[in-house]
């Protein structure tokens, strides 16, 4: 039993409270709430911190153990040199504070299986398998000859190619047979693949239609990339819950996602940080990049705006911090949400307490500091209320708690 006293408690939704105590018990919170009406709980182990507050969650991210964003170069390195890179991105998303990843595509599946067994430590996984895409399409890797993407690639378990209902329906059973928590579809172009334009809608509406239906079916959402307006009303009409990116939402985006419940997962980090990295990115990615960074700053301000429920997610997927667009570098979404026009709280709550709805209903009971949920916790040196960019530093980042279990940090006194 863990018990975390505060100058100040973020609960995820509502207002702080100052003076507070944390309760853990075992993997899930006992009482949260003013020290004056927390319980005694003599056998915990105590710990004392500035502020307390529910571990981030990453609701777009991928372990994929890649060093660039060429993505072209990915088959070239083996396997598994991909997936033991994974082992230190677990870590630095736990120092970062995050302590759920909603994973869209990569090995996530798999880790998530390596977490639960306590083989490595990292935050808890909801894995989508591999990304399904039309061919030719964002998740498409052009230069390489088509029968080797629908063997060698698809086997890997990253991208599945896939054309026509009977096509999309066997991709999503393809992920779901691999225990994917969520789906992800590539609905429009994208800016790291190379012959696609991110404004084109890419899936028909009934290719998307029937993934939707194939994912409800075992109660999973379906998460969409989408960047331009075609695909993205496309994407509502099939039923997806979820909107990857946005980057063209306009007015009437804005009105049919607030009204169908859709959530918006704007991805900011990854447009920041490629912007001053170039290096790291193809020539014609960078190019796409430039010319979608500014109406994408200027969409997620709509969004905010017109209530469009956000959620926060990076677009990391890079290994080693030293990189842009790292795991680890997490927290910077916040910073990033907040220069684009929410307050420090509504980044806060779009980080924790809104974040687990992105799963529909496979959604658990996290994001909050309150009696029943997670017992996912961390402890913070500094108030992100007064400076969001604590966030953006891990080593502010002074405890984590997963499931109770402390996994960064010390110093707590028995009781």
């Amino acid at each position: 039993m863990h018990r975390i006293e505060a100058e100040r408690m973020i609960p995820g939704r509502g207002e702080p409270i100052t003076g507070a105590v944390v309760v853990m018990d075992g993997a899930t919170i006992s009482y949260a709430g003013p020290a004056a009406s927390a319980p005694q709980a003599p056998a915990a182990v105590r710990h004392r911190a500035q502020v307390v507050m529910p571990g981030l969650w990453d609701c777009h991210g991928h372990f994929l153990g890649v060093r660039t964003l060429d993505l072209a170069r990915m088959p070239m390195e083996p396997l598994a040199l991909r997936a033991a890179r994974c082992a230190a991105d677990l870590r630095n998303a736990l120092d970062a504070g995050v302590t759920s990843v909603r994973e869209v595509g990569g090995f996530g599946v798999h880790l998530a299986r390596a977490v639960t067994e306590g083989v490595l430590d990292g935050p808890t996984i909801y894995g989508a398998g591999a990304i399904i895409s039309t061919t030719g399409g964002h998740g498409d890797l052009h230069s390489y000859p088509l029968d080797w993407m629908d063997g060698h690639v698809r086997a890997e378990g990253t991208q599945c190619l896939a054309d026509g209902v009977p096509s999309c329906q066997r991709a999503a059973r393809e992920q779901l047979r691999k225990g994917a928590r969520i789906i992800k579809v590539c609905a429009s172009g994208g800016v790291t693949s190379e012959l696609d334009d991110p404004v084109h809608q890419q899936f028909t509406v009934a290719e998307l239609r029937a993934i939707v239906e194939v994912a409800a079916m075992a109660e999973r959402s379906v998460a969409a990339h989408c960047h331009g307006k075609p695909g993205i009303m496309a994407a509502l009409e099939a039923g997806v819950h979820t909107i990857e990116h946005g980057t063209y939402l306009d007015e009437e985006c804005c009105d049919a996602m607030a009204e169908s419940g859709a959530i918006l997962v704007p991805t900011r980090t990854i447009i920041e940080e490629m912007l001053a990295a170039t290096q790291y990115m193809p020539d014609y990615a960078s190019a796409k990049l430039r010319v979608v960074a500014g109406t994408h700053a200027e969409a997620v301000a709509r969004a905010r705006e017109h209530g469009v429920t956000i959620a926060v997610g990076t677009d990391i997927a890079m290994t080693g911090m030293e990189l842009p667009n790292s795991w680890g570098r997490n927290g910077r979404e916040l910073a990033h949400m907040v220069t684009l026009g929410l307050t420090p709280l509504e980044a806060i709550e779009a980080a924790t307490a809104t974040a687990p709805s992105t799963l529909g209903a496979q959604a658990p009971r996290s994001g909050v500091l309150e009696a029943g949920y997670d017992a996912d916790v961390i402890t913070l040196d500094a108030d992100p209320l007064d400076d969001i960019t604590v966030l953006a530093d891990p080593a502010h980042v002074t405890g984590v708690w997963t499931r109770g279990r402390q996994v960064k940090g010390g110093g707590g006194k028995a009781a």
